[in-house]
């Protein structure tokens, strides 16, 4: 039998599990690429401005994504607790998207509006002022640092040859329009938007 002879030669059995998971992979990511709802923006998405590309970088540069999602899945259990489920059209100007499958804390997708500026500048100062049982770490250090202005401009730059739609004037006023801000307004303006377009559009 063929399928013996595949089983006992090792290097074979390799080779057509690596063709069959490449096929397979082929057949469900390239429909993917031409599909309207997963390359389209979802109707009034528009890019971050240049204070929160700041405050994303820092999300990052934090590892705030190490412990927080931003991908709600379509379970009932999912979107009764954070709202309705991430669709990839809110995706398209993510580079990169940071959905995450960690959830230490809570799922961010919708954290957008959910609390004002004040309650997040106390949860970032120490968490446990607002959340007592938190484990969060407390980032007071965000409080005491300018925003880096010198490349902001660079960043939208290269955000728009992966197909953000930043204008020229984006991108001539994105050191200006950071300057003299803390990273915590940074971050901030960043939280405040996560998800903020699907809920109005609803």
């Amino acid at each position: 039998m063929i399928h013996d002879k595949i089983e006992r030669n090792v290097g074979l059995m390799m080779v057509l599990i690596v063709v069959a998971i490449s096929f397979g992979g082929l057949a469900e990511i390239v429909p993917l690429m031409f599909l309207k709802q997963t390359t389209e923006p979802v109707a009034g998405l528009k890019p971050l401005t240049a204070l929160q590309v700041e405050g994303r970088d820092i999300y990052i540069r934090e590892g705030c994504n190490v412990c927080h999602s931003q991908m709600i899945r379509p379970f009932r259990a999912e979107t009764e607790r954070y709202g309705h489920y991430s669709v990839a059209g809110e995706f398209v100007y993510e580079h990169p998207f940071l959905w995450g499958s960690k959830r230490t804390g809570p799922d961010l997708a919708r954290v957008g509006g959910r609390y004002s500026d004040a309650w997040h500048r106390a949860h970032m100062y120490n968490p446990r002022d607002v959340v007592p049982e938190s484990n969060m770490p407390a980032f007071p250090w965000l409080f005491d640092h300018e925003v880096d202005s010198s490349q902001t401009a660079a960043k939208l730059s290269a955000l728009r040859t992966v197909g953000v739609p930043y204008t020229d004037d984006d991108i001539a006023g994105a050191a200006a329009a950071v300057q003299g801000k803390m990273e915590i307004d940074a971050l901030i303006a960043y939280l405040q938007q996560l998800g903020t377009v699907l809920k109005e559009t609803r």
